[in-house]
């Protein structure tokens, strides 16, 4: 590692963690109800909401009725977005003349964007219209976003009331997650990212003389520059963890990613919300340090996995240091392998990025994981696979970790010989019979659906590379599919009937069976009374619980993944350090 990659990795975690309390704090104002100032002035649109839907604030839901209501919500979308998808042809604001999405294609996009996945088999400047980008995708930003937030202030309402048999009201935890939080933010981004020289507009594509005539493959004389209506759409992207690119090479390309500030705000909207969101639950249950020690928690899984990363891309190709080719860092070159990224980011910020967005439920990228070394593209294969949980999805990410958090203080009453208790509540058979389902399911889709790729004609046909990293593209396509983070390793011919069908199936599942047991554990939780502390209850506040914690995640990680990582990566890598 470089000491200007230390330096700016360091940089980054220290704003990082900088505006968690303050982010985390007007959370827990905004979802308990607290006066804050945003409130006198967007107050009235939201009771105008409320009245225009027929909300009643005071009417609250049991977990049958919010997971329905959550249920009913995505599934009518779902089909005004395909609609939208299949008709852009015969819509409005599409300048290029772009004709209606393919049936599968279709399916797989309007699928992607409703579960917050984000996974995309197509390119965005010639794909889509400006109509489908803006009311289609966009809009699914924020409301797929917002549900993953709301789901989790439920789940944090199990935790803090009392034989009461309901969590709150889903539509006005929706309303608040996206009129307090994510607009407002996204309205501060996306002005921050137009100043950097993001593209904002509806404007037709432009065409523009090149400097010098292009003669192979063919003669060409200009170049087409695509334009629209991109900083909005970036804006919420990442912090909503979303991750769906404007352009088909996502934040790879100048119009998303100019410069190197918007590359460090973009980076930094990543983790923002996800990061603050364990203070919010800290605060919300009344006791601080139960946030700190989730938010430790993931710091302690992420960061070794940076390092892994960014060692393992900045050592470079051995076959190139055995050939002679100088790959040291040096004030002429950064060194190392710079396949497949930004001369603009180099390594440090590639690395940096490719584990954050996978660590979160984000999947924007600005290098191609394709291009990195053994080790560099399985630091993100295994942030993915261990469940989105290490600072995850927005509100997605934080109720996965408590799934774990719930195990391991079973585990830990087992040991012991009492009843597990987590924040004044016995976990007991249903609490763990759900967890097991947040924790299994995404995990058996991954499993599965590579399985079916690896041994199908349809399968193999899509892959672009021979033997172990093949396989490594299937297996980071259906584990980016199942938990739902949408990053591609790229290589990957993913827009065919086959692949659209089963990767869409496989983020259906991903994420509304680890949301609905996750409603399930606020409700019975909700309906128990709060148990004090004993001699025999475990802290959960304490360094101890951080390590166990952390030990669930990592041991489930790996009992279920590793055979598939060492036919993958770890294959790749022993083969190409053998041959050096």
């Amino acid at each position: 590692m470089t000491t200007n990659g230390i330096f700016q990795i360091g940089f980054y975690m220290a704003v990082l963690l900088v505006l968690v309390k303050p982010l985390g704090s007007y959370m827990a104002q905004v979802y308990q109800g607290e006066p804050f100032l945003l409130n006198r002035i967007l107050g009235p649109l939201e009771r105008i909401i409320y009245r225009m839907f027929d909300i009643k604030t005071e009417d609250e839901m049991s977990w049958k009725m919010y997971a329905g209501s959550a249920l009913v919500f995505k599934l009518a979308f779902f089909f005004i977005l395909y609609l939208l998808l299949r008709l852009q042809g015969v819509l409005p604001l599409n300048p290029q003349g772009f004709p209606g999405v393919s049936p599968d294609l279709a399916f797989n996009t309007a699928v992607s964007f409703i579960t917050n996945t984000n996974w995309q088999a197509y390119g965005g400047e010639s794909t889509m219209s400006y109509l489908s980008q803006m009311m289609g995708l966009g809009v699914q930003n924020f409301v797929s976003a917002a549900q993953g937030m709301a789901v989790l202030v439920a789940l944090i309402r199990g935790f803090t009331r009392r034989t009461t048999k309901t969590i709150g009201n889903f539509w006005v935890d929706l309303t608040r997650s996206i009129l307090y939080i994510l607009l407002p933010l996204s309205l501060i981004m996306a002005v921050l990212l137009v100043s950097q020289g993001v593209v904002q507009n509806v404007s037709p594509y432009k065409n523009v003389p090149l400097l010098q005539t292009v003669t192979s493959p063919v003669q060409a004389t200009e170049q087409t520059l695509p334009m629209g209506p991109a900083a909005s759409q970036i804006a919420i992207k990442q912090l909503g963890t979303n991750g769906g690119g404007f352009f088909n090479v996502n934040s790879a390309h100048p119009f998303e990613n100019p410069t190197p500030l918007s590359n460090f705000l973009e980076m930094l909207a990543i983790l923002l919300v996800p990061s603050a969101l364990c203070y919010t639950f800290g605060k919300m249950v009344g006791d601080r340090r139960q946030g700190w020690v989730l938010l430790a928690a993931m710091l302690i899984i992420f960061v070794p996995f940076l390092i892994l990363c960014y060692t393992s891309e900045q050592t470079g190709n051995p076959l190139l240091t055995s050939a002679g080719v100088d790959q040291a860092a040096s004030d002429l070159q950064p060194g190392g392998n710079m396949e497949g990224k930004e001369v603009r980011f180099g390594i440090a910020n590639s690395a940096l990025w490719a584990t954050a967005t996978t660590a979160a439920s984000n999947g924007s990228v600005n290098a191609m994981h394709d291009s990195f070394s053994p080790m560099g593209g399985l630091a993100p294969m295994v942030l993915i696979q261990l469940g989105e949980v290490v600072f995850g999805g927005v509100g997605s990410g934080l109720y996965g970790m408590l799934a774990f958090a719930i195990v391991a203080v079973f585990v830990s009453g087992l040991m012991v010989g009492r009843t597990p208790e987590y924040l004044g509540k016995k976990i007991e058979a249903f609490e763990m019979k759900m967890a097991s389902l947040v924790i299994l399911v995404p995990a058996a889709f991954v499993l599965l659906g590579t399985a079916a790729a690896s041994v199908t004609n349809a399968g193999v046909a899509g892959i672009s590379n021979s033997g172990p990293h093949g396989f490594s593209q299937i297996l980071y396509a259906f584990s980016s599919a199942s938990n739902n983070n949408g990053s591609a390793f790229g290589g990957l011919s993913a827009n065919t009937p086959f692949y659209n069908t089963l990767l869409g199936i496989a983020m259906l599942f991903g994420r509304f069976w680890v949301m609905i047991p996750v409603i399930a554990i606020a409700g019975s939780l909700a309906g128990k009374k709060q148990v004090p502390p004993g001699a025999g209850t475990l802290p959960t506040h304490t360094p101890l619980f951080v390590f166990m914690l952390v030990g669930v995640v990592i041991i489930v990680g790996a009992l279920t993944f590793l055979p598939g990582l060492a036919l993958g990566p770890i294959a790749e890598h022993l083969m190409l350090w053998r041959n050096n």
